[in-house]
């Protein structure tokens, strides 16, 4: 039997051809989702597919705002040199032919697939590029890697994982080979790290502790251990306490970095004098760094629940985001590798890896922080996806040397076994057809307002559609995808109120005060000195003075936000003194439904009798106010037939006839601003003047 792992070693040429072969594999499967998207003219806007994550048009409005002189008035859009995604999307829309729509749609793909590259890098180390390729194809397409970097996800998470994986070879190799250049390599990808994936500052500190912990414990009489770890501390240092912000503290680092490798290069310097310099700069690192306080937050972010504790009670928005809560095995499992069978191979195969080549003790973090994704959501699993696809392959890798010395039968076997893990994030792929985030029809409702509009105006909308409200409106908004704190409260209050009145004299008072404090936190302004309710009553009479008017407000209702409207509800509907819950008014929302005779099967044993216009929930029966259909004409004007009931009942049913679509409702549900403006169109024209009425989205500026 053949037991020399370094067998199948292939040459520098044929590994290149290897890494292309897995790079092209990677964007030939992320293309899949534009063949299918290509046939759905709803999904394209200036003749190019939209993108499918909100998050991504934070970073495209930072692009137009180089470009284009857009978003200047709005502070939160970011500057070219905030974020890797935005800098480099601006350099390449400048010096190509390619528009900024079509670089967003591609970059994911192009930059995420560069994973291969060093997943071979680091089974070459070991001799065994092969084992390296095939787990490069498990790898850049594994279901949750995929998920987050597939074609059209625009965001910071086509670096997440990639650029870790860079890290992790270099300081691998630097451990294997006494390379003091691998960890300089390593120290300029960790400088750089944060600025392409913003939310990677727990990551590597996590992996420079580990490093040096394994460094000190296995190496800490090599030459060059302490002049690497000197490096490596260097880029983790922080220098915002300097009063540095990007892009200078990058910059300075960098020369830092290499100031300091040349000085080292060639300089044989006292032993302990360089374990006292390594050990003050851990120490800079960490006191700088606030490294455990910045991971207890990060963690305590995405475990936190229920209302957020002080001097008011406001909800919390974790809970209400699928992406942090907590997920089934099985889910975990097919996120990481495709299935539990392959979740197995994974483990079993890193233990192995482990033991067998201990310098994958560095890929520990990675490890852990996917591990974490069973109690801090989905999103954490693509970190571990490479790393459990060079694991699964090696476990292949080891067994196959141990039952064969043939080449072709090795490589065969270690092909077909692969294969087997492929399969299911192949299968996954093909059916994860996820939209663009908007339609083409709510994008020319943006248009409009785009026209309609100045960059100095203010969009009142779910903190969902604050990005794309940005990007195609070039209005600025109270909350978005990045910030949901406080001010969750005053626009799902301005929503979900009874009163048009209170909805249009808080939209006015909010944006101004906004605007007044400097991009302060609105509810804790108002509520700051005064009973956060008696506030609210005075805003509901005709009397209530607002501040003067510097701009237009409009308010954006989409036709998706019925499907969040009950959780847009949560965030007002509580007492802000006690952090108790108001009663949670009615809403049902169905189209699955059966009409038998007069009465008609809502689900959830729920029906509704046409014959005495009841409502049955189970056993219990209640007659209704009134039962109300709407529908619209070929012009997309909205027709309203409303049939009274039983005037004191304060139960409503609503037929969207044009969406085939019911609605049962509370009194407080149907006199909300939402439920009374997009749905019915009864507004106040005092208060309200319509800008746009489709039946995909409506706009209204409020004339407080």
């Amino acid at each position: 039997m053949n037991k020399d792992f370094d067998s199948y070693q292939l040459t520098t040429k044929q590994t290149v051809w290897l890494m292309v072969v897995a790079y092209l594999f990677s964007l030939a499967i992320r293309y899949i989702w534009v063949y299918k998207m290509s046939g759905h003219p709803e999904f394209y806007w200036n003749g190019q597919l939209m993108i499918n994550t909100n998050d991504g048009y934070f970073f495209a409005s930072g692009v137009q705002k180089a470009l284009y002189n857009m978003h200047l008035y709005n502070p939160r859009v970011p500057d070219i040199f905030s974020y890797g995604v935005v800098f480099f999307t601006y350099l390449i829309t400048k010096i190509t032919p390619f528009s900024l729509e079509t670089v967003m749609l591609y970059m994911p793909a192009f930059v995420s697939s560069l994973v291969v590259v060093p997943i071979i890098l680091i089974a070459r180390l070991y001799k065994q590029t092969l084992w390296g390729f095939f787990a490069a194809l498990l790898g850049s397409i594994a279901w949750s890697y995929y998920n987050r970097t597939m074609t059209g996800y625009y965001d910071t998470d086509m670096f997440s994982a990639m650029a870790p994986m860079f890290i992790v070879y270099f300081l691998m190799k630097s451990t294997m080979e006494n390379s003091l250049k691998s960890a300089f390599y390593a120290s300029i990808m960790i400088t750089l790290y944060p600025f392409l994936y913003d939310q990677g500052l727990s990551i590597v500190y996590a992996i420079g502790i580990i490093y040096a912990i394994y460094m000190i414990f296995y190496h800490k009489d090599e030459s060059n251990t302490y002049k690497s770890l000197f490096l490596v501390f260097t880029s983790l240092l922080s220098l915002k306490s300097f009063g540095l912000v990007v892009p200078y503290n990058y910059i300075l680092k960098l020369f830092l970095i290499i100031g300091l490798y040349r000085y080292f290069q060639n300089r044989q310097i006292d032993r302990k004098k360089m374990i006292i310099a390594t050990a003050l700069m851990f120490v800079m690192f960490i006191y700088l760094g606030n490294v455990f306080g910045l991971i207890y937050h990060k963690v305590f972010s995405y475990i936190v629940n229920g209302t957020e504790d002080g001097k008011l009670h406001f909800f919390a928005v974790n809970q209400t985001v699928r992406e942090a809560g907590k997920i089934p095995f099985e889910v975990f499992a097919n996120r990481i590798s495709g299935s539990i069978p392959g979740l197995i191979v994974s483990i079993l195969g890193y233990a192995l890896l482990v033991w067998r080549y201990r310098a994958f003790i560095l890929a520990l973090p990675l490890v852990g922080i996917g591990a974490f994704a069973l109690f801090g959501g989905l999103r954490f699993t693509v970190y571990a996806v490479p790393v459990a696809a060079i694991s699964a392959i090696f476990l292949f890798h080891f067994i196959l040397n141990k039952i064969t010395d043939k080449k072709p039968l090795y490589i065969a076997g270690l092909f077909v076994l692969s294969m087997i893990l492929i399969y299911p994030n192949i299968t996954h792929v093909l059916k994860y057809l996820v939209p663009t985030v908007f339609t083409s029809s709510e994008v020319k409702v943006l248009d409009t307002l785009h026209a309609k509009s100045n960059q100095k105006d203010y969009t009142i909308a779910w903190w969902d559609y604050g990005y794309p409200i940005w990007y195609y409106s070039n209005t600025n908004t109270l909350i978005d995808g990045g910030k949901h704190d406080h001010d969750n409260f005053i626009v799902s209050e301005i929503l979900t109120t009874t009163s048009q009145i209170e909805a249009a004299n808080l939209a006015r008072v909010a944006v101004e005060t906004y605007i007044s404090s400097g991009y302060k936190t609105v509810a804790d302004r108002l509520f700051s000195d005064e009973n956060p309710q008696e506030v609210l009553e005075r805003m509901k009479e005709s009397s209530f003075r607002v501040p003067s008017k510097t701009r237009d407000i409009f308010l954006y209702l989409p036709m998706r936000m019925l499907n969040i409207l009950p959780t847009v509800t949560l965030f007002s509907n509580i007492d802000l003194i006690s952090g108790k819950r108001k009663k949670e008014p009615l809403f049902y929302k169905t189209q699955n439904f059966k009409k038998v005779g007069t009465t008609i099967f809502l689900g959830h044993n729920v029906t509704f009798d046409l014959k005495d216009a009841s409502l049955h929930f189970g056993k219990k029966k209640v007659f209704i106010n009134s039962f109300i259909i709407t529908t619209y004409d070929k012009a997309g004007k909205l027709h309203v037939q409303k049939q009274l009931a039983d005037f004191s009942s304060s139960f409503y049913v609503i037929y969207m006839q044009s969406y085939n679509t019911f609605l049962i409702l509370d009194q407080k549900m149907f006199n909300s601003t939402y439920i009374q403006l997009y749905v019915l169109e009864n507004y106040d024209p005092k208060l309200f003047e319509p800008i746009v009425l489709s039946p995909i989205a409506k706009v209204f500026k409020v004339r407080r």
